[in-house]
């Protein structure tokens, strides 16, 4: 048996070990619970060989051709170390804290970092979030909604749905009164393709708890995004 022939059948190993368990592998799932060790090196040799397949069917000489020798390892790294890790790394560990205080008033945080990728051409989506909270019973540090906005982001995603996703995620671990998360990005697939528009951003928001319910409260966390370079 080849290696090409092992790898192929190792991958659809870990497709029916989803199946069977009656989750899913859509493009942005994150599978982490169901990879063994060394699932991953063998995701990404498998995505290196049809990456260079992918250069071969494109007429480009991947053999000779100085600037492409090493296109397909690198790309293939690329998306599964990087660009797309949050389908394959568990979420980063959050530790969540006790509201001391009693804390009731509303906290931002942003402009945080968008690096994603469309899932309908695979070509960048970058911008900021903004993520607005009045805390119930527990808190978490500022920097973990970073973490978990970059783990949620690091999929092929279209913005509507990692908006709701990564609200889903704060609301899972801190359960606040009120939570806004709001994001502000420009797709590659209208600027560097298609219409070739520059200008235009793409803005969604996700309300929950007071914001949604609470016109004043919603209005002042808006308020206070504006100045932040919104």
């Amino acid at each position: 048996m080849s290696n090409k022939t092992k790898m192929q059948i190792q991958v659809n190993e870990i497709k029916l070990r989803i199946q069977a368990d009656g989750g899913s592998f859509f493009a942005n799932d994150n599978i982490s619970k169901y990879l063994k060790e060394k699932d991953i090196e063998v995701i990404q040799k498998n995505a290196e060989e049809c990456i260079k397949n992918l250069l071969n069917a494109l007429i480009i000489d991947v053999d000779n051709d100085h600037n492409t020798k090493e296109t397909a390892k690198r790309v293939a790294k690329m998306y599964i170390q990087e660009v797309f890790k949050g389908r394959y790394l568990p979420q980063p560990k959050i530790t969540d804290f006790p509201n001391a205080k009693d804390l009731d008033q509303i906290y931002t945080i942003g402009p945080i970092s968008v690096r994603s990728a469309c899932s309908h051409h695979m070509v960048p989506i970058v911008g900021n979030a903004w993520i607005g909270v009045i805390p119930s019973d527990r808190v978490i540090g500022i920097s973990k909604f970073n973490r978990l906005t970059d783990w949620v982001m690091s999929r092929p995603q279209i913005q509507e749905e990692s908006t709701i996703q990564l609200a889903d995620e704060i609301e899972k671990i801190i359960k606040p009164k009120a939570l806004a998360v709001v994001v502000k990005s420009s797709h590659m697939c209208m600027s560097w393709r298609g219409v070739k528009d520059n200008d235009s951003t793409m803005t969604t928001s996700v309300m929950r708890g007071l914001f949604k319910e609470d016109e004043g409260a919603r209005n002042e966390f808006l308020n206070i995004i504006r100045g932040q370079k919104y």
